[in-house]
């Protein structure tokens, strides 16, 4: 995983998408939520700059019903690669409510799924809510651990960043 990244998101790993539209089945009838966690393009195998969202983070304490799922923001990780969120709406209707767009924030790219989680049941959105082209991408994932790496890997991420610049 890159500790930093470019801030411009460039697909979804199929992977973290199966895993988005699967979490949201699962949970249904109650909504599901989820933040996106994103990996430079680079070293997910693509020969181009950007960040691809490659894994979704079930936070710890997340409560949710039909009509909304709440994060508990003491236990959202200080994460260099986030990205942005997912969340599921069971009716189906694939488009940010008032209350959705009051939690976009500062990330990317939101997702909202739809029942019945289907290949098609789910719209990407910028974080003023307006839809946005989110490629699905067939690329190879690294399962390492979150907090697998070291100091001498920062100081390496560092200096690739500062040789980008």
């Amino acid at each position: 995983m890159g500790l930093f990244r470019s801030s411009e998101v460039v697909g979804i790993a199929e992977e973290a998408l199966e895993f988005a539209l699967a979490a949201s089945r699962d949970a249904h009838p109650n909504e599901y939520m989820g933040l996106l966690r994103g990996e430079r393009a680079r070293n997910v195998g693509l020969d181009r700059e950007g960040t691809v969202i490659t894994d979704v983070l079930v936070i710890p304490g997340t409560e949710s019903n039909p009509v909304s799922a709440t994060v508990k923001t003491s236990m959202i990780p200080n994460d260099r690669s986030a990205a942005g969120s997912v969340h599921s709406h069971p009716n189906g209707v694939l488009r940010p409510s008032d209350a959705d767009l009051a939690t976009f924030g500062k990330n990317s790219v939101h997702i909202i799924t739809g029942a019945p989680y289907g290949r098609s049941d789910w719209r990407a959105f910028d974080r003023e809510g307006n839809p946005t082209d989110l490629p699905v991408l067939h690329v190879d994932i690294d399962e390492e651990e979150f907090f697998d790496f070291t100091q001498a890997d920062i100081d390496r991420e560092l200096r690739e960043e500062s040789d980008e610049r």
